[in-house]
């Protein structure tokens, strides 16, 4: 149904690109905390504990308020929310439904790409849960934060059946 556009595997392989050393002296804003229930709140809290230290040579910080259904990285933060509503681009009846909307697929992870006014917001498709990942325009390309998402991802969200 989406049009997906490979990732290409050297782009996976180049997170270590210009990084920058971030001192933090106190928590970052987090950003909104969903509320996931049943098997997705399962499934985030698994993820919660998989998640790396590290995400595109940011480290994590801590988020506020503090959840396991988020993880921030870096200032500016890279933003994961874990358990949101299905994306309005991917819901039916909605006024932005857009079946065919682009979507990457990175390290067997599938994730619709909405373009926003400071980054991308990605959030995963196909999985028991959506996970939703923004990344300021600061850390383009923007799918570079992406690849050390994707192990935990795929061990803690399984595919939808």
């Amino acid at each position: 149904m989406s049009r997906l556009a490979r990732a290409v595997p050297a782009l996976a392989l180049t997170g270590a690109g210009a990084l920058v050393a971030v001192a933090c002296s106190g928590p970052a804003s987090g950003p909104a905390v969903p509320s996931p229930s049943g098997a997705a709140a399962g499934h985030c809290r698994q993820l919660a504990g998989a998640l790396p230290q590290r995400v595109n040579g940011q480290e994590r910080v801590p988020a506020s308020p503090t959840s396991p259904y988020t993880a921030v990285w870096g200032d500016p933060g890279i933003a994961l929310r874990c358990g949101v509503d299905r994306p309005e681009l991917l819901t039916p009846g909605s006024e932005h439904y857009n079946p065919t909307a682009d979507a990457v697929v990175v390290n067997d992870v599938e994730w619709l790409l909405e373009r926003r006014e400071d980054g991308y917001r990605f959030t995963t498709i196909g999985r028991e849960a959506f996970v939703e990942v923004t990344v300021p325009t600061a850390y383009a390309p923007e799918v570079n934060a992406l690849p050390e998402l994707a192990g935990p991802l795929r061990r803690s969200v399984p595919a939808e059946r």
